[in-house]
């Protein structure tokens, strides 16, 4: 029995940060009825493709029913106020006053269904002016003002490697949700929760951004401890082509690295202010790296304790042993899954579950 167990969810969204939230919930015990437009979520044709089935839609809603609804019609809104009248929780994201239009606003909806928790998912909010502002996460993180630290050493902002806006909007609105349950075994009632993309992607900046947030100037990647402006929190190339990150800004670490380096002279420098002052450390950092391939590096830091990684693909990534041991990654039936980053010791072991096909 998960956590979960009898908790039923209706998730009408599509993509990432909803099924995202509805799949961290089937894992954890919750029955969730998935409902697509007859043409399915575009995320089942998303490119590549394991045993019939794409490794996105996969990954995202593994554990889930799936039913194809026409919205527009009599039947397909008769179906989902079925769908509605047993469920505790219904997800959805689409734009700004669909639900409305449709007759599926929450208070349609809490007008039937009082214990119900329903949670939106849009890039700025139902309300206010940038509500209808078409935008996907690239698009959020510009606005938000990360886009402007994910720079190179020219200052040029590139396309983010994680869509983190979609991440953690979803993480909110799971957080959101579980809160709302708790909420109503003391009131009874459900609730309505508005979650934004945007909002819930600004209070990530709140270590890189404080000269910002208190209304003076906006920090820039070279002058920072933690994006490009620290030797000891810095990436560096190595002789192959590759690269390796020094992670860790404690002194301790400068101090073991140096010395085994004989350059202790330049410990100093490392508690000197990100930027310019640490500029003649970081070169040194980066001459050094330069000397060696990024595997022999590993093998010369087996023994120091510094905070040392190589920087992996994700193919590297997912071979490493402990991926395994710890069951992040599983292989059933001929297609892959990536498991649930957190699991209860008084829980079932997990076990991988197909994604569903999509009935009518």
């Amino acid at each position: 029995m998960g956590k979960l167990s009898g908790i039923n969810v209706v998730d009408l969204s599509l993509f990432l940060p909803g099924p995202m939230l509805s799949m961290m919930m089937a894992d954890h015990g919750a029955e969730v009825i998935k409902v697509e437009p007859p043409t399915g979520d575009p995320a089942r044709e998303m490119a590549p493709v394991e045993a019939g089935q794409s490794v996105w839609f996969r990954n995202l809603n593994r554990g889930k029913q799936a039913l194809a609804l026409d919205l527009k019609s009599d039947e397909g809104r008769e179906r989902l106020w079925a769908l509605l009248a047993e469920a505790d929780v219904m997800i959805e994201g689409f734009r700004p006053g669909v639900m409305k239009r449709l007759g599926f606003d929450y208070d349609a909806v809490a007008a039937r269904n009082p214990g119900i928790v329903y949670c939106s998912i849009s890039a700025f909010g139902q309300e206010g002016e940038m509500a209808h502002h078409p935008a996907h996460d690239l698009a959020v993180q510009a606005l938000s003002g990360f886009l402007s630290v994910n720079d190179g050493p020219d200052g040029m902002p590139v396309v983010p490697g994680v869509p983190s806006a979609d991440m953690a909007a979803g993480l909110n609105g799971l957080s959101a949700v579980l809160m709302a349950l708790i909420g109503r075994e003391q009131s009874g009632r459900g609730d309505y929760v508005d979650i934004a993309m945007y909002d819930s992607m600004l209070p990530w900046c709140a270590h890189i951004a404080g000269s910002a947030i208190q209304g003076g100037t906006s920090p820039k990647s070279q002058t920072q401890r933690s994006l490009g402006g620290a030797a000891f929190y810095n990436v560096y190339q190595t002789m192959d082509g590759k690269h390796v990150v020094l992670g860790a800004r404690e002194i301790k670490f400068a101090k073991v690295l140096l010395t085994a380096l004989d350059r202790l002279d330049l410990l100093p420098l490392a508690e000197r202010e990100a930027g310019e002052a640490q500029r003649p450390l970081i070169d040194f950092l980066r001459q050094t790296f330069a000397t060696k391939s990024r595997d022999q590096w590993v093998e010369w830091f087996a023994d120091k304790d510094v905070a040392f990684s190589p920087v992996l693909d994700f193919r590297e990534a997912l071979d490493q042993d402990f991926v395994k041991e710890k069951g992040l990654l599983v292989e059933a039936d001929g297609w892959h899954q990536i498991g649930p980053s957190f699991r209860f010791k008084s829980e079932e072991e997990w076990q991988a579950s197909d994604a569903p096909e999509l009935r009518k």
